[in-house]
């Protein structure tokens, strides 16, 4: 039977667990790489050392305790916690954050084991149980230097690590190929969609964007003609208090996904009267993001339904209204999910700053003139398409799931001595 004893007890004495810079300062180019939770992958520690921020000679001097050499561990304790990684030998000499902790084996441990171990069950439900933080959930140092690690032999320890090394690798490259599928699935919808909604548009997400891209035997008809636009409210903290002011519920930029609406967190706030009167959604509106600080969000679409009564929305989305006779909403807003309408909202963006648009750019998009009965028809088609590809991607994210739960139970099983590592393999079978 092993001996399971805390983390602090299987660190080098001379060098205890520890955090690290409280405030590194500016970037100072030549000076000491500093290791973030934000630098660290979830598997694969620091992805390019070369790109660490680096902090001064004199702060990395009054820092000296949390110098990192190779072999020492390190571990993200907030605002996120959980990401471990080995010191490798390009980060000798190192130092670390408030964000992130040194631990550094002993000499009846061997570094590879303790790496493993720490991702055990046994270590993430202790630390799960102990974090602290609502919103920035944090590992303290001292829940941290009591977590739970067994402590075979050191002979044992080195078995158990390469038998881990080997089987987690293959479980990753699996892993690694399933989230390959998916991105090739998805990219292939979204190409089999456009080619139904905007048939004759090159459908390559890669190629240049360079205007025109419409095809000239296709007929198109500005949004402008068929559909008119609602500006949002803008928020004003400072505006006071007016007895005519109302309290409705708000939609942002974070509750409009990719062709759906995510109402799980919607906020309400207090505007005038006629400004929610002038801002609120009606059934069959056609939202569209603009930018709001991250360009990913620009151009994305989708129907409102009036799922909550007395919507509005704010000054960053617009809300279109399309002429019923004219335009169908679903068909506009698998227009704008198509290659078509996210090439055209990265051409036309104002790329100087943060990326964005306006009423008049998105009242410009060229929609492909379809009579209605033709509209609903791809709208339909490209429905069925939709359910294929949403049960062929949910097959490859349960895979995943099985795939990560199988290598969580086999580090817990190798490392608790569960699993004899001599005479075990992985069998990697989803």
């Amino acid at each position: 039977m092993w001996d399971v004893l805390p983390l602090r007890r299987l660190v080098d004495p001379k060098r205890p667990i520890t955090y690290g810079i409280v405030q590194a300062g500016e970037d100072v180019p030549g000076g000491v790489p500093y290791i973030r939770p934000v630098d660290m992958t979830e598997t694969d520690g620091v992805a390019d050392p070369a790109q660490l921020r680096k902090t001064s000679l004199e702060i990395a001097r009054a820092y000296k305790r949390s110098r990192v050499t190779p072999g020492d561990l390190v571990v993200s304790i907030g605002p996120s916690y959980g990401k471990i990684m080995t010191v490798p030998a390009e980060l000798d000499g190192a130092n670390l954050t408030q964000g992130t902790a040194r631990v550094a084996p002993g000499r009846s441990m061997c570094g590879r084991f303790l790496f493993w171990a720490l991702q055990s069950k046994l270590a993430r439900s202790f630390w799960d149980a102990s974090v602290g933080g609502a919103t920035f959930r944090s590992l303290n140092l001292e829940p941290l230097s009591r977590t739970a690690c067994p402590a075979p032999d050191l002979e044992e320890q080195r078995r158990i690590a390469d038998f881990l090394d080997a089987e987690t690798s293959r479980l990753d490259q699996t892993r690694v190929a399933r989230s390959k599928q998916i991105d090739l699935l998805n990219e292939r919808h979204l190409a089999a969609v456009s080619e139904l909604v905007t048939p004759g548009i090159s459908t390559d997400c890669r190629r240049s964007t360079d205007w025109p891209w419409l095809p000239a035997a296709q007929e198109f008809v500005r949004l402008g003609h068929i559909a008119r636009v609602q500006t949002g409210v803008m928020v004003n903290a400072s505006r006071k208090v007016s007895e005519s002011d109302v309290v409705r519920p708000y939609l942002r930029v974070a509750n409009v996904q990719d062709g759906r609406i995510d109402l799980t967190q919607v906020k309400s706030i207090r505007v005038e009267r006629s400004a929610a009167r002038l801002s609120t959604l009606q059934f069959g509106d056609v939202v569209i993001t603009e930018a709001n600080g991250n360009p990913d969000n620009l151009g994305r679409g989708a129907v409102w339904r009036n799922e909550i009564p007395e919507m509005i929305h704010q000054n960053h989305i617009f809300a279109i209204r399309p002429d019923p006779k004219l335009l169908s909403s679903d068909y506009l807003a698998a227009v704008l999910a198509s290659v078509h309408g996210r090439r055209y909202f990265r051409f036309t963006s104002n790329q100087v700053g943060i990326a964005t648009t306006s009423s008049a750019k998105v009242m410009s998009l060229p929609v492909p003139a379809l009579a209605l009965e033709a509209q609903l028809k791809v709208v339909n088609q490209a429905g069925q398409l939709t359910e294929s590809q949403s049960y062929l991607a949910s097959a490859l994210d349960r895979q995943l799931l099985l795939l990560s739960e199988r290598r969580q139970a086999l580090i817990t099983a190798a490392v608790t001595g569960q699993l004899d590592v001599t005479t075990a393999s992985s069998g990697v079978r989803v």
